[in-house]
């Protein structure tokens, strides 16, 4: 295995199988330190497997996955989570009975543990804190509003509150504008930008025109493998990847 790097995700040599099926075959992947890096490729291709694999869901047959030099592989979730690793699902999962507020109340890092969680209080600061990332995702104006009323794409941008308001290294997400309006889109697009300036954003995305939107880096997977790396203009001109999405 490779010595210390400067990378804040090294992924190298990671495989997973299920029953002799690669879900993930000999994956090799770097991640910079605020880089916005966008993973793309057919249904099937082993990308929301990869998430799985870096947060700890599902473990790697084999291969490293090293944050900012501390292998993961061995860890269990909540102790990836501890680390700094945190990510959001296909389907928003917010408490649709909780407010706005509450919801990023409940996500504030009191600590990171329970006794911190049992034991917090309101202090000036935590809600300064939930009122600038609300203001952040587009709910500035919505603190009091219950989950269940929000629209989807707000309850996606609550999410991706949730996340931010944890205030770690590395956000991972997966199709962050599925059912999003068009308008949505393009303010997510600009959110996840300014982002990427302080975190490193790791997203899975369908969504080829919203990519170009928002990607510096597109690595392409296809059947658990990557087939290319590069600018969304190199990706989208490169003829295996062509091949690869025609049909799909």
């Amino acid at each position: 295995m490779s010595s210390n790097t400067d990378f804040l995700l090294a992924i190298e040599n990671l495989t997973v199988s299920f029953d002799g099926f690669k879900a993930v075959d000999d994956l090799t992947l770097y991640v910079d330190k605020g880089e916005l890096r966008v993973i793309i490729g057919p249904n099937g291709a082993g990308k929301t497997t990869v998430l799985d694999l870096i947060s700890g869901k599902t473990k790697a047959s084999a291969g490293s996955i090293k944050y900012n030099n501390i292998e993961l592989t061995r860890m269990r979730e909540h102790q990836i989570v501890r680390a700094g690793v945190i990510r959001k699902f296909q389907t928003p999962s917010i408490y649709d009975n909780l407010t706005v507020f509450e919801n990023l109340e409940i996500s504030y890092p009191w600590g990171r543990t329970v006794w911190g969680s049992l034991s917090f209080n309101r202090t000036e600061e935590v809600v300064e804190r939930i009122k600038e990332v609300a203001g952040e995702v587009f709910l500035g104006d919505m603190l009091d509003i219950p989950g269940e009323m929000l629209s989807h794409g707000q309850k996606q941008w609550l999410e991706i509150g949730m996340l931010l308001i944890q205030n770690t290294e590395l956000i991972m997400l997966d199709e962050p504008v599925a059912g999003m309006t068009p308008k949505e889109r393009d303010a997510t697009a600009a959110l996840l930008k300014k982002i990427s300036k302080k975190q490193s954003v790791i997203i899975i995305e369908h969504d080829m025109d919203f990519v170009e939107k928002i990607a510096s880096r597109v690595t392409v997977l296809h059947l658990g493998k990557i087939i290319k790396e590069g600018t969304m203009t190199e990706v989208r001109n490169d003829p295996r990847v062509q091949e690869v999405y025609l049909g799909h």
